[in-house]
Parts: C-alpha cells; sequence; structure tokens
C-alpha cells in the first residue's frame, strides 16, 4: 500500500513540474518570432507566379485581369477565414468609373473598380486600426506585351497576403493584436494613386481612429546601388509625421530583422521625389503617421520582363517579416503611436 501510494505521489510531483515547465516554455516564447516565421519564400512565390502571370493580363485598372487579381485576393482572405469590414462575404470597395473621370485626367477611360478590404478585429482596442496596403494594379497589356508587374506590385501584394495570415494564425491561438488591422489592397496606383485617395475620402474606419499606414510598393528586387549589398529596403516618410515611429521601426528592425534601412530616398530634395508616387501619400495628407517599404527601381521597372521569376523570393520574406514585425509592435503596444511632429511644429507655431 505504500509503494502505492509513493508512486502516486512521485507522479503528482511529475505532473505538477511539468505543468511548471510548460508554463515556463510558453512565456519565453516570442510570438512575434513564431507567427513571422509563417512568412516563407516559398508561399510568397506560389502566389506570385499566379498572380504575376500572363493570366491576368497585367492588372490594369478595370479590365477583366484586374477582376482575376481581385477575385484572386478575395478567395485567399475567405479560404483562411479572414473577415470583411465591409459587410459579410463583400471584400470590394466600388469604385465607379465616373469617380476616376471626375478625380484624374488619367481616369477618364477606366471602367469601374475596386479596392480589395480584409480586417483582424483588435483584442483590447479594437477602434484604433493599423492600416496594410499594396497596390494590386499594374499597367497591363501594351503592344501586345502583357506588363506583368510581379515587383510592382505583386511583391507587396502577396506580401500582404502573407501577413495578414500570420495575423490570423496568431488570432486564432488567442494572440490576436489589440488593435484592429486593415489589410488594404487598393486599385488604381498607376493611374495617379486612386484607389487610396477613394479610400480615404470614404474611409471604412475614420481617419481620426489610423493608427498609421504601412505602405508596401516594390520589395522583390535589387536595384543597382545595392546589388552587392542586397539584404536592404529602403524606407521612405516614416520620419516625416512621426518620430516615434521611426524610431519604433529602427528598433524593431535591429531586434528582429536585422535589414540595411536605407533612406536615401527620404530626403527631402531627393528628385525622384518617391514620398509623394505611392499610396502612402493619401494617408500623410490627412496627418497619419507611414512608412513606405521600396526596393528602389530596377532594369525591368515598368518593362514587360517584370516576371516573377526575377524576383529574390528570400529578400521578399525578410521585408515581407520587417513589416509584420512593425505591425504587430505597432499594434499590440500600450500606447497609441501619434504624430508627434506634427505636434512638435504646432507647438512651435504657438
Amino acid at each position: 500500500m505504500k509503494n502505492i501510494v509513493y508512486i502516486f505521489f512521485l507522479a503528482f510531483v511529475f505532473a505538477c513540474g511539468s505543468g511548471k515547465d510548460v508554463s515556463k516554455n510558453e512565456e519565453n516564447i516570442d510570438y512575434a518570432v513564431k507567427y513571422a516565421n509563417t512568412i516563407t519564400a516559398k508561399d510568397l512565390g506560389n502566389h506570385l507566379f499566379t498572380y504575376a502571370s500572363d493570366e491576368f493580363e497585367g492588372r490594369d485598372t478595370g479590365t477583366p485581369g484586374q477582376k482575376k487579381a481581385v477575385n484572386y485576393l478575395k478567395d485567399f482572405y475567405v479560404g483562411q477565414g479572414i473577415g470583411s469590414p465591409i459587410a459579410e462575404g463583400d471584400y470590394f470597395q466600388e469604385i465607379k468609373n465616373e469617380w476616376f473621370a471626375k478625380n484624374s485626367r488619367r481616369g477618364r477611360n477606366l471602367k469601374d473598380s475596386e479596392n480589395v478590404l480584409a480586417f483582424i478585429k483588435g483584442t483590447d482596442k479594437p477602434d484604433e486600426v493599423i492600416v496594410i496596403s499594396a497596390h494590386l494594379d499594374h499597367v497591363g497589356v501594351r503592344n501586345e506585351k502583357v506588363y506583368n508587374g510581379a515587383d510592382d506590385d505583386g511583391s507587396g501584394s502577396v506580401a500582404l497576403l502573407e501577413i495578414a495570415e500570420a495575423f490570423k494564425m496568431a488570432a486564432d491561438a488567442g494572440k490576436g493584436p489589440k488593435r484592429s488591422i486593415l489589410f488594404l489592397h487598393v486599385t488604381g496606383e498607376e493611374r495617379g494613386l486612386l484607389g487610396s485617395k477613394f479610400y480615404t475620402e470614404n474611409p471604412i474606419f475614420p481617419l481620426a481612429n489610423t493608427v498609421c499606414n504601412l505602405n508596401i510598393d516594390m520589395i522583390g528586387r535589387v536595384d543597382q546601388r545595392n546589388k552587392e549589398n542586397p539584404n536592404y529596403v529602403y524606407l521612405i516618410g516614416s520620419d516625416k509625421l512621426s518620430m516615434e515611429l521611426h524610431n519604433l521601426s529602427e528598433a524593431i528592425n535591429k531586434k528582429y530583422t536585422k535589414i540595411k534601412l536605407d533612406y536615401k530616398y527620404n530626403d527631402e530634395n531627393d528628385p525622384n521625389r518617391f514620398y509623394y508616387r505611392s499610396d502612402h501619400y493619401n494617408f500623410a495628407k490627412h496627418n497619419i503617421p507611414i512608412i513606405f517599404y521600396f526596393n528602389g527601381t530596377h532594369v525591368d521597372y515598368h518593362k514587360d520582363t517584370d516576371t516573377p521569376d526575377k524576383i529574390y523570393y528570400e529578400l521578399l520574406r525578410n521585408r515581407a517579416r520587417l513589416v509584420f514585425h512593425t505591425a504587430w509592435e505597432v499594434a499590440n503596444r500600450e500606447g497609441r503611436i501619434t504624430a508627434d511632429k506634427l505636434e512638435e511644429k504646432k507647438e512651435e507655431t504657438k
């Protein structure tokens, strides 16, 4: 009898000890790393070889190829169980051709199009929204050649899918973001930032509740300047409105991804004026802090040779993980990111 009691006692002690070990292991997990690691080069490639294929006919705004693209994005979100902020099953923010014609000379002949929106609701501060964006369109077919736009901006589009999937996996495991995240694929960027202009003029969530915009436009290639050290990305605009966001971005990269952050095109005097040439700018105009992630132009920029076989998928993965880590930190930190540079200017003018 004593032996039986002793055996049960040992079993009880072992069970308690095991429970403590599991708890300790749980405490030691860095969930940002765990879910960032679900973003893989293989999955990005699988998406991009479809999304930037000839079947999608260059995804020009309002064309049948662009319709195939938006349905590809929608089907992915439906398959992942990631909902829409518009209505159940409705992922399209529709933009009529009349609006295009009214708002841009380059939009006069465009047919109806749509932004694609998916959404993960925050657990603690659901009314505060982080927008991660990429443009879904490219320039279509010219002289019977398909301009696939694998880098521009197929790379950003598929990165956004993988980032959304990572956040969804975290949410399903009870580790969801404290703030809400809107995954925004905008149309009409190549026609003058039209999709992002439409969203910021007709926001699904109040712009006052929009914490920041992380915009991804071309992150799959290497430019001439960095060919010897390709593990880089250009960051534009991170310090224009918020030093808080800029410093957070620097710290997150140093901790997790260790990519060379290049600010060459962040210079106000840079003649390329990239700060004004992608969709983040329509958020910045409303004093919303932004970061624009960009690999620079290359020999295939806006040519029919911008194809998925030329993408550096491991670099694309690294850059996508940087965006994920940054969004994770912004979403889960205690205080909301603010446009502190703007506040400083207000104080100076008093």
